[in-house]
């Protein structure tokens, strides 16, 4: 197909499924339109949940499997938007609206990528089009509920705004809920023990606390208290405190292994919400790696984590947009992005042989 073609009709599926609400675990109507749209071009998607997917036409057994993934689902507006979020607004080249960016600029340019791809009977590697749910709530039923269906993936390539550069490693995530505990006393006499000051105590070992190892691609593992809670009214000394600790592991901490860590310097009691979300990556001198490094593109490290850490096979993080915008009021994409998007994919896999 003619790239203006698929530029034209990625930002109209846009538009629709910028005007479709697709909340993290509310994604089903934007699935059930996407359904119908691929169908109509006599694509054959099948789908589990609220997650889509489809082959290229000619399927040849033996040959490797490249995985094109990227997600439908959106975080809720945050405050401050202008424009209505669930509205398509096209201004000259800028399309704004919730999801633009993140990501549904990453899914139209795979996709255009995909149907350049499609019929296409000499490619080296058979192609995977996946539209996922629940990306942004790192979900059981987004696309790890769904790799088991996909069957022997040699490769993916994740889409997410990255300025259209490779990222070729991403920090792990793992968010701990620690509690320091004291005891309750009337807070005009010398009664009780602060949980709030034991707690501010433990806070200060993390701030200043450094991992040993650090990385060349991520960088330093990152400590970062996001959340405090504690008291119930201004005259009692409170028992306990809560506060949550947000951490990036690189490729030499497991997250367990920095939850271990983190317990044995603080006295606070601390509880993991999951170890799933490890840091993740691939070689630099990867056939699909040292491609995007011929057309110039720049590879780096991404501090923010997304559907990669639930791949287990060798995976790149690259999509149109820029990450800055992602999550915030007024997000936008512009067109010239998307077509930079389908125009650099279909590059990067041309010819590709690994």
């Amino acid at each position: 197909m003619i790239t203006d073609e698929l530029v034209s009709e990625s930002v109209e599926i846009l538009k629709a499924i910028i005007e479709i609400p697709s909340l993290s675990r509310e994604e089903n109507d934007v699935a059930d339109y996407l359904e119908k749209k691929f169908t109509s071009w006599g694509l054959h998607p099948k789908r589990n949940g609220n997650n889509l997917w489809m082959s290229n036409a000619n399927w040849s057994e033996g040959k490797p499997v490249i995985l094109l993934n990227s997600h439908i689902d959106t975080v809720r507006p945050a405050r401050g938007w202008t424009y209505e979020p669930f509205k398509a607004t096209v201004e000259e080249e800028r399309i704004t609206g919730l999801g633009s960016n993140d990501a549904g600029a990453s899914v139209v340019s795979l996709l255009g990528a995909f149907r350049h791809y499609y019929e296409a009977g000499c490619l080296p590697y058979n192609l995977i089009f996946c539209a996922s749910a629940e990306e942004e709530v790192s979900g059981e039923n987004g696309v790890a509920s769904v790799l088991d269906h996909l069957g022997k993936i040699d490769l993916a390539i994740v889409g997410e705004p990255t300025q259209m550069q490779i990222a070729i490693a991403e920090k792990g995530l793992v968010v701990l809920d620690c509690e320091a505990k004291g005891r309750a006393g009337h807070a005009a006499r010398n009664e009780g023990e602060n949980a709030i000051y034991k707690a501010i105590k433990d806070i200060q070992i993390l701030e200043k606390y450094r991992f040993p190892l650090e990385s060349a691609v991520l960088g330093p593992v990152k400590i970062t208290v996001t959340q405090i809670e504690a008291g119930q009214q201004h005259n009692v000394v409170p028992d306990l405190c809560h506060f949550v600790v947000d951490v990036r592991t690189n490729e030499f901490y497991s997250n367990e292994e920095a939850f271990r860590i983190i317990s044995g310097l603080i006295q606070s009691e601390v509880r993991p919400r999951s170890f799933r979300l490890n840091s993740s990556g691939i070689s630099a001198d990867h056939p699909l790696v040292l491609r995007g490094i011929e057309m110039g593109l720049q590879i780096y490290g991404s501090p923010t984590t997304s559907d990669q850490a639930v791949i287990p096979y060798p995976s790149i993080k690259l999509g149109p947009g820029d990450s800055a915008r992602s999550h915030t009021a007024n997000e936008y994409i512009l067109i010239s992005e998307i077509k930079e998007g389908i125009v650099t994919y279909i590059k990067l896999l041309e010819g590709l042989k690994f």
